[in-house]
Formats: C-alpha cells, sequence, structure tokens
C-alpha cells in the first residue's frame, strides 16, 4: 500500500469521528490556508536551499553544509509528534531509509519541537534518520513554509490534548507546511513537494526516483 492509500484510509476512517464543530473550524483554516498563497510563495525546484543549523534530538548541531559536504540531501519537514499524518510519512520514510542511503543521500527530518519530543519521536519510530529541533519555525519561515494557526484552530487542537506551548518551546501557533526537498551537494532544490493540505505527504517511491534524476547519479 503506497502511503497516499495509508493516510486516506486513515482520514476516512478518523475524520468523521471528529466533533462536527471542530471539523468546521479546521476545514475553514484549510480553506484560508490555500487562498494565502504560501505555497506558491515557497521554495520551489531549483531554488537554492538556505543554510541552517539545527540540534539534533541528542543535543548534536547539524548544518546544511556539512550534510551537503557528504552527499545529497533529503529534507522533510512536519508538524510534530502529535500529527498521526506526520507519523505515517516519517514510518513510511524509515522504510526507504536504506533505499535512500544507497543512493548516496542523507534523509533528515525538521520540526518545530523541543529535542526532547525528537528523541520521543526517533526512539518510538526506531528512526535511523537525524530529528532536528526548530524552535520557533525560523528554518521553515526561509523555505517560506512556516505559518500561524488561527485561534479557533489552535483552540480546536488544545480540545484534542495537543499541547502546542510545551512540545513547540513556547512558540504553539507556528507550523510549517508539509514538504519534502531534494537537495543537490550544490545546494540546488532538485526536487520539491509541499502542500497546505495537513493530510498530504510526498510519497517514498517519488523521493527516490527523484534521487536517481539528480545529475550526479549519472
Amino acid at each position: 500500500m503506497s502511503l497516499h492509500d495509508e493516510l486516506t484510509t486513515f482520514f476516512r476512517t478518523r475524520y468523521p469521528e471528529l466533533p462536527a464543530s471542530a471539523r468546521e473550524v479546521m476545514e475553514r483554516a484549510g480553506r484560508e490556508l490555500t487562498d494565502s498563497g504560501l505555497a506558491a510563495q515557497a521554495l520551489q525546484t531549483g531554488d537554492t536551499a538556505p543554510r541552517f543549523s539545527l540540534p539534533t534530538a541528542t543535543g548534536a548541531t547539524v548544518t546544511l553544509d556539512a550534510l551537503l559536504s557528504a552527499g545529497p540531501v533529503v529534507l522533510t519537514f512536519y508538524r510534530g509528534a502529535w500529527c498521526p499524518y506526520c507519523n505515517f510519512a516519517l514510518r513510511a520514510l524509515q522504510q526507504q531509509h536504506a533505499d535512500i542511503t544507497a543512493r548516496g543521500a542523507q534523509l533528515v527530518a525538521i520540526s518545530p519541537q523541543i529535542p526532547d519530543e525528537s528523541l520521543t519521536l526517533t526512539e518510538k519510530h526506531s528512526l535511523a534518520f537525524e530529528v532536528l529541533s526548530d524552535l520557533g519555525s525560523h528554518t521553515a519561515q526561509q523555505f517560506g513554509i512556516s505559518f500561524d494557526l488561527p485561534d479557533d484552530l489552535a483552540v480546536v487542537y488544545e480540545s484534542f490534548g495537543f499541547d502546542l506551548q510545551r512540545v513547540n518551546g513556547g512558540h504553539p501557533r507556528t507550523l510549517p507546511l508539509p514538504a519534502t526537498y531534494v537537495i543537490d551537494r550544490d545546494a540546488t532544490i532538485r526536487w520539491s513537494f509541499l502542500d497546505t493540505d495537513y493530510t498530504a505527504r510526498a510519497e517514498p517511491s517519488d523521493i527516490l526516483a527523484a534521487l536517481d534524476a539528480l545529475p550526479s547519479a549519472h
């Protein structure tokens, strides 16, 4: 089953169980985010990836320059461990991790969560790749994919038990769009996926195809 099929099945099963009032707020916020034009303004294929330096789950520091010195990078942004769609996507990437590294690339995930949350997530899903903490979503902002939750949607998330104030280190309203980039060694974005729909994620097979198509791969 593809990741898309997994996500679709989960959505169709779980979404109708949510209170109608919550669904209304979520759907309105989704339309507003789509209409904002954020996705069109974000970095896309052909753009240069901004340099970043972010902490790992264990307190080390990872820079994009250091990653690129070893080969191309698959960079994926996710909202947090509280987001079930993100967890599906990270597990799917873990399943393809060996295929990604076999192509000489490194996989790195970025979220606005504090390192302790990233460590818990890494251990829970036995992730073999680095999970970096982008507190305040400053790196996501450089990629053009950060946005602030509207007040009523923040209240809905709180009602679901999502303690974003704590897990995001005092930046509860700012999140990244679901986005994945394949970045070549010269920092050029060779392939990109981003969507204002929080249920959408890059298909791992498409990421592998993008790595196979890199100029350096030939």
